[in-house]
């Protein structure tokens, strides 16, 4: 049973790492069309919100049982990662700016070994080494190096909050009062829909480049069709199968599965928009590959077998 969930889970952050990595071929054409990149942020969170509202009010119990949780849910794991990273974007090269968010895996790894004090097995330490070296490699970082401290630390603090995101999204589960996942990410979206409206201005938006159409590598595409897969596929479905993978899982392994979705939108962005792929983008994704499969492939050490003296203490007793 525990190899069964263990396998259901891998699949559901797989499928998340996806859902998040179409993101990019739907949104790329409307930014291009005329859409600024702050106000297709808003529109991506602000649309979820409006499609999970009537979980929301299922779960609204949720806002007494768990409001910190989900207010950290979203200011940090939806307004904080967009927001930073599109910060660090503004300012330093792209590929740059997706290393350093997607270092949030590793950080996860400190994070869970020496605050909370839990210990991380070899394989994902392994895996999240091996993924970012892939990564570092699939956004080519040494192609137009130009570093920015500000926009650096931008994408540090975008790294700090997707790591939280797998933190947020197991607090919980090993308590008797378990928030429903589904509750969580509704009222998520709601608070980094708020804090986005203050950030993007969506009183500013041009709503003439929704009515319109985007072209996809060289195929003109109905604006709202794009904007309704940004919406309902790489952000509410890739959000609600990514945390539940999270529990089925754990942080540690899901986010370095996670790292797949740099690899996804590489690849998609190769087929669908015609970006060159490069040998060196290719092997980075072979790395981030083998990484995941290190991190998923990894068994944690019972702590008794860890420890001599707790066992000849057993046996003592017995």
């Amino acid at each position: 049973m525990q190899a069964t969930g263990k396998n259901a889970g891998l699949g559901l952050a797989l499928v998340s790492a996806f859902a998040f990595g179409g993101s990019g071929v739907a949104a790329k054409p409307l930014i291009e069309a005329g859409l600024d990149p702050l106000h297709m942020v808003w529109l991506r969170v602000a649309g979820a919100a409006l499609v999970l509202s009537p979980l929301a009010w299922r779960h609204r119990d949720l806002v007494r049982r768990k409001p910190a949780l989900l207010a950290g849910f979203g200011l940090v794991a939806v307004a904080g990662v967009q927001a930073f990273y599109f910060a660090s974007l503004s300012r330093i090269p792209v590929g740059v700016a997706l290393l350093l968010e997607y270092l949030g895996p590793a950080l996860l790894l400190g994070w869970i070994r020496f605050v909370q004090r839990k210990p991380v097995t070899r394989g994902a330490a392994a895996g999240a080494a091996v993924a970012v070296v892939g990564l570092a490699c699939v956004v080519e970082i040494w192609a137009g190096l130009s570093l920015d401290l500000l926009g650096v630390l931008f994408g540090l603090a975008a790294a700090c909050c997707q790591a939280f995101y797998f933190v947020f999204a197991d607090q919980g589960t090993d308590g008797d009062d378990v928030p429903d996942p589904l509750g969580v990410i509704a009222y998520g979206m709601i608070v980094g829909a708020l804090v986005m409206t203050a950030i993007a201005r969506p009183w500013e938006i041009d709503w003439r480049v929704l009515e319109g159409q985007a072209s996809v590598g060289g195929t003109m595409m109905p604006a709202p069709v794009l904007l309704g897969w940004v919406v309902l596929v790489a952000t509410v479905f890739a959000y609600l199968t990514g945390v539940v993978s999270v529990r089925k899982l754990s942080p540690q392994v899901a986010g370095v599965v996670a790292c797949l979705e740099a690899v996804v939108a590489t690849v998609l962005a190769w087929i669908l928009l015609g970006e060159h792929l490069s040998t060196w983008q290719i092997v980075g994704g072979g790395l981030v590959l083998g990484g995941a499969f290190i991190a998923q492939s990894s068994r944690p050490t019972p702590p008794a077998a860890a420890d001599p003296a707790v066992l000849d203490r057993e046996r003592t007793t017995a």
